[in-house]
């Protein structure tokens, strides 16, 4: 039997013309790109999740956890993770849609 698969672009497209998916998708941008930016220091850095880990005295199950962007680490542990990518944690705030804007929780 043959599977015929989508591809991921093809896919994507299709999955951003759902409102409901638009909507879940924007919600996690700041988790996505928090997880693009550690990707992202650790390949600058020439390092595995396990060398990341052994530097930060964690485990590699942990450096994935945090990759993936399914927990929020505490700025402790961004630090930790900066120091051990050789790289420097910097926090900044940007502007954000205008107070009529947002919906009230």
């Amino acid at each position: 039997m043959t599977r015929k698969f989508i591809p991921v672009k093809e896919a994507f497209a299709r999955w951003r013309q759902d409102p409901d998916y638009v909507a879940a998708y924007d919600a996690l941008e700041e988790e996505f790109a928090l997880a693009s930016a550690l990707i992202e220091a650790r390949a600058k850095a020439d390092m595995t999740q396990e060398q990341v880990a052994q530097a930060m005295g964690t485990t590699q199950a942990v450096i994935a956890r945090l990759e993936s962007g399914r927990v929020m680490p505490s700025t402790r542990t961004l630090k930790r993770f900066a120091e051990a990518t050789g790289t420097r944690l910097r926090v900044s705030f940007e502007p954000g849609p205008a107070k009529s804007d947002q919906v009230p929780a």
